[in-house]
């Protein structure tokens, strides 16, 4: 017999179950304002490390910190506070209209809100979007109508997608959103090869993609770095590392391995890692690739570190597979409140006027959707014309769909 030890396989497991206490022990964070900035024009090879240690400007006082400060004016804030609370609210009634049977499916994005607003403030207006599902932030702060998202939530009769997507999954050609696909990854190639055209026409406007922890062991990732390097593509590639990927750990996909903005520095890539829950941070961080991409120096990668806070949707019960209080315990906290905690401080915001725009966007969510139930949701009220089944998808209709759509009658 063979003098040698018996092959073992690892497989990674969390820290905690169900019934444990949270642990975080093993975050390790940089100080707030510790982190060096770069010029935007530094070689990847020469700011690799930004690849493990963490861009913070926020510290636990509220103070803006480091070279990384974006320096925002007080108006500016406020209103993406108040786009970061519009949002927690739509959220909360749409995770609600669910429950009642109004909607087959929804996903919140609790506690990641910065991720989304904070780069939609960052980037220009008509720069495109390719999102994953807990982006709609970015609809939001560009302004979408939300009783239009209400539409495609409740898929009635004025569902601007038609009744043809899943609900969540939006779509909007002028606000740079482009369409969600539930096939998770597929948004990373696209976005390359959108901001690749740009490139190629001339034109200036760059891309922007997110994908989760869990999607970074997908290929689409792998191809979507590579083509990004090799031709310098305006493209800024975020990893939204909210620690679980329904319900596997970030471990299963290599996050105890490494940091996952460390996956950029083999492609030769510019690799940052933020604070997802530090609005100024994720700002700052986006601005700079954005600076980049646009002046012809190619793609940079982002992870934004931040944390789940609910389920990864309303299919889901994550007090199955981690400690029910977990979130709580997230030493990065809530942006929203470090956000009011930061303008709290510089005196340029109160508990009084959080309360009343909190109430404000409440009563905002709770108006359009009323007038989106009017139109008619799961089951119930007005839903697209069964006619829609035959557009869009030929130019001239074929002789056949023609034929069989006067037969229905519509």
């Amino acid at each position: 017999m063979k003098n040698r030890a018996r092959l073992s396989l690892r497989v990674p497991a969390p820290p905690t179950r169900p019934g444990d206490a949270p642990d975080f022990s093993g975050v390790k964070l940089s100080g707030a304002g510790d982190v060096e900035r770069p010029d935007i024009d530094a070689s990847p090879r020469d700011m690799s490390e930004l690849a493990f240690k963490l861009i913070r400007v926020l510290d636990d006082k509220g103070q803006a910190l480091g070279a990384w400060n974006p320096k925002l004016d007080p108006e500016t804030l406020r209103r993406a506070l108040r786009h970061m609370l519009l949002t927690r609210a739509y959220d909360d009634r749409m995770y609600r209209a669910q429950r009642q049977g109004k909607t087959s499916f929804y996903m919140k994005c609790t506690g990641e809100e910065a991720v989304a607003i904070a780069a939609a403030y960052a980037m220009d207006r008509d720069d495109m979007c390719f999102p994953s599902y807990r982006q709609q932030g970015l609809l939001i702060a560009r302004g979408y109508p939300l009783v239009q998202m209400m539409n495609q939530v409740y898929s009635n009769a004025r569902d601007p997608l038609k009744g043809r997507q899943l609900p969540i999954m939006y779509s909007s050609k002028e606000h740079g959103f482009f369409t969600i696909s539930g096939n998770l990854g597929t948004q990373f190639p696209q976005a390359v090869g959108w901001a690749m055209a740009s490139a190629y026409k001339g034109d200036d406007r760059i891309a922007a993609s997110w994908v989760g922890d869990g999607t970074t062991a997908e290929g689409d990732f792998h191809h979507a770095c590579n083509f990004a390097s090799v031709y310098r593509a305006p493209v800024i590639l975020n990893v939204v590392n909210n620690q679980w990927a329904i319900s596997s750990f970030a471990g299963i996909a290599g996050g105890n391995e490494s940091t996952f903005a460390s996956r950029g520095i083999g492609y030769g890539l510019p690799a940052l890692r933020v604070d997802g829950n530090d609005f100024l941070a994720v700002y700052a961080a986006t601005q700079w690739a954005a600076e980049r991409a646009r002046s012809n120096l190619g793609a940079t990668l982002i992870e934004h570190y931040t944390y789940r806070a609910e389920g990864h949707s309303t299919s889901d019960d994550p007090s199955r597979y981690r400690p029910s209080d977990d979130a709580k315990a997230w030493p990065l906290g809530d942006p929203i409140e470090r956000l009011k905690v930061h303008l709290i401080a510089i005196g340029e915001w109160s508990e009084d006027q959080q309360q009343a725009a909190h109430a404000e966007a409440v009563e905002q969510v709770k108006v359009a959707n009323k007038e989106a139930e009017a139109v008619g949701t799961l089951g119930h009220g007005e839903l697209p014309s069964i006619k829609t089944m035959f557009e869009d998808v030929f130019k001239d209709m074929p002789e056949h769909l023609r034929r069989q759509r006067q037969q229905m009658g519509v």
